[in-house]
């Protein structure tokens, strides 16, 4: 056992000498996303390199320049959209928007799935309650997101109409909250 940063690692020594986390695991209530557990004591960028679900995602952060702030106090509520997610939008439109000239359209789409605070899916559900069926997010971008209930999930309207559902809702981090959508959010 090691105690790194205030977290206990075990070293499992196997025929790779793979590096388990078991200790830190046990100490904190992770969830699975893209076959990676999401540390509760690690930032948004953290946890989100580790996700196999999630690599597009990360290479637009990055792309955006957006890597310190998520990985700032925060605390952010992020909306975060799987690979599968950025394969539905039209063929070229990731490979185009990662380009360095297309830098504020990029950011203004990410950060259109950011808001600021932690609020989880209780969080959402009362907002939702409280107006009426609907609740409206204003997002880091600037513009709003509609939240609403549909089948016992939370379902995210953008502002053209599109839609999103949350498949993972409540994955915890040290400086905010992450909710795996399966559809990129679309700002005017």
């Amino acid at each position: 056992m090691f105690k790194v940063a205030g977290l206990t690692l075990a070293i499992a020594v196997s025929g790779a000498g793979a590096l388990g986390f078991a200790a830190q695991a046990a100490d904190e209530k992770t969830v699975m996303v893209g076959g990676a557990p999401m540390y509760p004591s690690k930032t948004i960028v953290e946890n989100a390199v580790n996700s196999k679900d999630h690599t597009t995602l990360v290479a637009a952060v990055k792309a955006a320049g957006l890597v310190d702030t998520l990985n700032g106090p925060g605390p952010f509520t992020v909306f975060a959209p799987t690979n599968e997610a950025f394969a539905k939008l039209p063929a070229g439109t990731v490979d185009t928007l990662v380009k360095p000239e297309n830098k504020a359209t990029l950011t203004k789409i990410l950060t259109y799935h950011v808001v600021p605070g932690r609020m989880t899916a209780a969080d959402l559900e009362k907002e939702i309650k409280a107006g009426k069926g609907k609740a409206t997010l204003k997002t880091v971008e600037g513009e709003t997101l509609t939240a609403e209930e549909k089948g016992g999930k939370i379902e995210l309207v953008d502002a053209k109409g599109g839609r999103s559902m949350v498949t993972i809702a409540d994955v915890m981090q040290s400086n905010g909250v992450i909710h795996v959508v399966d559809t990129v959010l679309m700002p005017k």
